[in-house]
């Protein structure tokens, strides 16, 4: 990867550079390279850890369609990432195929994963960057897409930071601590949103044991989850979802964290599928429930849950596991991979830009014009 600099929160990093600790430090998940963008193929942890190199932009694409890359910011990165990718490989002589082109890519990555607000945040900013530089010679543009692309890449990992240091305080000093869904460095570019504000508190001395639903049908808390914790030696307890209100009941969870792939002006949370329910149990237990999330995840322009798109995913994920199958043959199967929890079950929207609280209407829509990241 091509060193530069970067200026984040009055400091300057240089990505690439062995002196970056806070990049050094951090579980990667994809990168750019002169040969294409590699992935860790999520679809195979934790038995095999397996890295995959994209060449082409369609196969980027084709990685977050099937989950190889997951996770609302880390979708949004390698997103940014394929169109700098299809960009560079453009054979063209004139702006007007060179804007075809990105129109092209663009297009494509849109057509991936619906929910996650990420991936067409990150489609309009490359966007916007090319309009900006549509003037130079068309070397120069394919470098500066791929610069921005490196820079939304190391952006994401200091949000995750950011947004450790603003939510770890509400993690209890000491108890349990349950999440849903994979949240961690391998949801993002690094350190993660959800794991990174449980990673912060224990980073501050907090005495936190996670407990991780399986999170079925795609078991990214079996598989990711407790796999990214054990790496950190963070004391993880994995449980079936269905076990989650016994937790509560017995006393066992003081907190409840989770991420977003969209979250709308209202405060309705779109999370992996089974969020509504961990959310229900949580406040009929007192318990408060956060969602830690990149301002780039809410999308003030949906009013509210209602407004979100859902994805709806093969039907092979509910009947099989592993490949082998476990329900009868020609049984009708519903898998949406997200459901809606309402503002009314969220205690706090943390971001690197502050934390928001009820109501969330007003005080997202403060967020939103508050530029600045405040940890």
């Amino acid at each position: 990867m091509a060193a530069f600099t970067l200026q984040i929160q009055g400091k300057t990093f240089t990505l690439g550079s062995p002196s970056t600790d806070w990049m050094n430090s951090v579980l990667e998940t994809l990168k750019w390279t002169d040969s294409g963008v590699l992935f860790i193929d999520q679809t195979k942890l934790p038995t095999e850890e397996l890295w995959i190199t994209c060449r082409k932009y369609e196969a980027v694409a084709d990685a977050i369609r099937t989950m190889i890359v997951r996770g609302a910011p880390a979708i949004g990165v390698a997103a940014a990432m394929g169109i700098a990718l299809g960009a560079r490989d453009l054979d063209v002589t004139s702006i007007s195929e060179f804007r075809n082109g990105i129109g092209q890519i663009c297009r494509v990555m849109g057509e991936t994963r619906p929910t996650a607000v990420n991936l067409f945040w990150a489609i309009r900013r490359m966007q916007r960057r090319f309009e900006e530089i549509s003037s130079r010679p068309i070397p120069l543009i394919k470098q500066a897409l791929i610069d921005e692309a490196l820079a939304i890449y190391a952006e994401d990992i200091a949000t995750n930071r950011a947004m450790g240091a603003n939510g770890a305080g509400f993690m209890p000093a000491s108890g349990g601590v349950l999440t849903h869904c994979n949240a961690g460095a391998l949801a993002t570019a690094g350190y993660g949103t959800a794991l990174g504000v449980i990673r912060a508190a224990v980073e501050a001395g907090k005495k936190i044991h996670v407990f991780a639903d399986e999170t079925r049908p795609f078991l990214q808390g079996a598989r990711l989850t407790a796999w990214e914790l054990m790496k950190d030696n963070i004391p993880v307890t994995l449980i079936a979802d269905n076990m989650a209100g016994a937790m509560m009941a017995q006393g066992k969870i003081q907190a409840v964290i989770v991420g977003a792939d969209r979250i709308a002006a209202n405060g309705d949370t779109a999370n992996k599928i089974g969020t509504y329910s961990v959310a229900i149990l949580a406040k009929e237990h007192g318990i408060p429930m956060y969602i830690a999330a990149p301002f780039s995840t809410i999308d003030l322009e949906t009013a509210d849950g209602s407004g979100i798109p859902i994805e709806q995913r093969s039907s092979t994920e509910v009947t099989h596991i592993g490949g082998k199958q476990i329900a009868p043959t020609g049984v009708l199967v519903e898998n949406p991979a997200f459901d809606v929890t309402p503002a009314r079950y969220i205690k706090a929207i943390i971001t690197e830009r502050g934390v928001a609280t009820a109501p969330f209407n007003e005080s997202l829509a403060r967020l939103a014009e508050n530029k600045v990241v405040v940890a």
